[in-house]
């Protein structure tokens, strides 16, 4: 067996090499590619089996990665704080004062934004005090958002409804009746719904 794994491996041999057999002095046969013994005898050895190389093609190059986006910050709080949830606020102006609070505090480039009824009131400030007015009568939605220098939303708190109570244009004439002199002057008394004055009866003699 070990004779024929060195006849294996001298097979391996580039086709230009020769072999040689040989008999050493106890009997034992033994094979060499250079040989010095004086019965050595040279092996034919049989072709080996050559297949043609495949050409080797470049591994495509991988794309490089482009680094990670830092996280965005959270704020631990975020929370309106004026009007309370549910408030009822009663102006004849419509007007009311809404007011935040975050911790921490307000970070470098961020800004905060109101949203009435999911519409943004203004463009991003440094402000989390925000005074609206002329707001209609009924229920409306709050929400504030802190937006970073790239504009995303980094917190925003919930909707927050509140109810805003005015006096109506009908219930401001009730309660005060439009004379001549307050068309055009109160906006309950428009100039279109000004009366026609009357003639004086004795004018018409003349």
């Amino acid at each position: 067996m070990k004779a024929w794994l060195m006849i294996a491996g001298l097979i391996a041999l580039p086709a230009s090499a020769e072999v040689f057999m040989y008999v050493d002095a106890q009997g034992n046969r033994g094979f060499t590619d250079q040989p010095k013994s004086g019965n050595a005898k040279r092996v034919a050895l049989t072709k080996s089996n050559q297949m043609s190389a495949r050409p080797i093609t470049a591994a495509p190059l991988i794309a490089a990665t482009t680094p990670e986006e830092q996280p965005v910050f959270h704020y631990d709080l975020l929370r309106i704080l004026v009007p309370e949830p549910d408030a009822t606020i009663r102006n004849n102006a419509g007007e009311v004062i809404v007011s935040a609070t975050n911790e921490p505090g307000l970070q470098p480039g961020h800004r905060y934004r109101l949203l009435l009824d999911g519409q943004p009131t203004a463009e991003p400030g440094l402000s989390p005090v925000f005074p609206l007015s002329n707001i209609d009568r009924g229920s409306h939605t709050l929400s504030v958002e802190i937006l970073d220098e790239q504009g995303r939303i980094v917190e925003r708190t919930a909707s927050q409804p509140f109810h805003m109570q005015r006096t109506s244009l009908a219930q401001k004439r009730q309660i005060k009746p439009c004379a001549l002199e307050d068309y055009g002057k109160r906006p309950e008394c428009p100039l279109s719904d000004k009366p026609a004055e009357e003639k004086n009866p004795f004018l018409r003699l003349f």
